[in-house]
């Protein structure tokens, strides 16, 4: 499936065709996307859907088997040391040494970057309530992700990658976290690649997302777009339906006797004449949240592959 993106030399990360597999499981299959400079760039998907893979192949932690992977231009795996200079990243776990303080661990992460910004880390180390004489043993998780960040971040990388950043955290530190990530994108202009099944997340911050669903990406586009095509629909009937309405091109339908909902992607504009065929007028219209519109495309993409 081809989905509109900018070009690979407008793309801070250009994926073409990517698959992986692990033994006789594939786990990811033919995915393409091109994530744009500045802005989040937000990949949603459920646990397990390949999104952690995806991101090793764009850090160069793993080679494409097939299909070709291009950050800033480069390829991830020859060039890892021009590439990994020019990124920040952040997983769900940071792997920090526990018998550092919090200045110590500043202190040694700022001698592998040469753009290092001591100002802006001690920033960062106030913003988020680190105290900078304790041991990162004795920190909470939420702080741990703090401390993360901080690393990730202080040397003002080109692209920041965060891979379920905010999982199993409170929502303050969620809260505290996004609002980092916000910043970062509005204040410089650099570029976010934000990876979480936490889609209220994705959704409160993302202008351009993709969904990544069993190793596929089942929606890639902007935000706004994406959300903008997806309505759904209530159709009532004057007689009652002993069964669904048959609506080509349709992600879901579900109801029962006089009254169905229709959930639609791009073609709102027909579906009047379309229920006016069927014997039926529409009730209610209503945009959807980006968790209805991933359970459609998913719904929709394991009725395809069972066909």
């Amino acid at each position: 499936m081809k989905f509109p993106s900018p070009s690979s030399a407008e793309a801070v990360v250009s994926i073409t065709n990517l698959a992986r597999r692990f033994g006789s499981k594939t786990v990811l299959s033919d995915v393409s996307l091109h994530v744009p400079r500045g802005g989040v760039f937000g990949l949603v998907g459920e646990n397990g859907a390949g999104k952690t893979t995806l991101i090793k192949h764009i850090l160069g932690l793993l080679r494409a088997e097939t299909g070709r992977v291009r950050v800033f231009g480069l390829n991830p795996v020859s060039d890892q040391v021009s590439v990994l200079g020019r990124i920040g990243y952040l997983s769900e776990q940071p792997d920090l040494p526990g018998w550092m303080r919090v200045d110590e661990l500043m202190r040694y992460s700022r001698a592998f970057y040469p753009k290092w910004d001591a100002a802006y880390a001690e920033k960062l180390r106030e913003q988020f309530g680190l105290n900078p004489t304790q041991r990162l043993s004795t920190l909470s998780k939420g702080q741990l992700a703090k401390a993360g960040l901080l690393v990730a971040q202080a040397h003002r990388p080109e692209l920041l990658l965060l891979d379920e950043p905010s999982s199993g955290l409170d929502p303050l530190v969620r809260r505290d976290i996004l609002e980092a990530v916000i910043r970062t994108v509005a204040d410089e202009g650099r570029t976010v690649f934000f990876s979480s099944h936490l889609l209220e997340e994705i959704e409160r911050v993302s202008d351009n997302i993709a969904m990544l669903h069993q190793g596929r990406i089942v929606l890639c586009g902007s935000l706004d777009e994406i959300k903008l095509q997806h309505r759904q629909f209530t159709l009532h009937f004057e007689t009652s339906q002993t069964r669904a309405p048959i609506i080509a091109g349709a992600l879901s339908i579900s109801g029962s006797g006089k009254e169905w909902s229709v959930m639609c992607n791009g073609w709102r504009d027909h579906l009047p004449e379309i229920a006016a065929g069927l014997g039926a007028r529409i009730v209610d219209d209503r945009a959807q949240t980006l968790n209805e519109i991933f359970v459609a495309h998913a719904g929709a993409n394991i009725s395809t592959q069972r066909s």
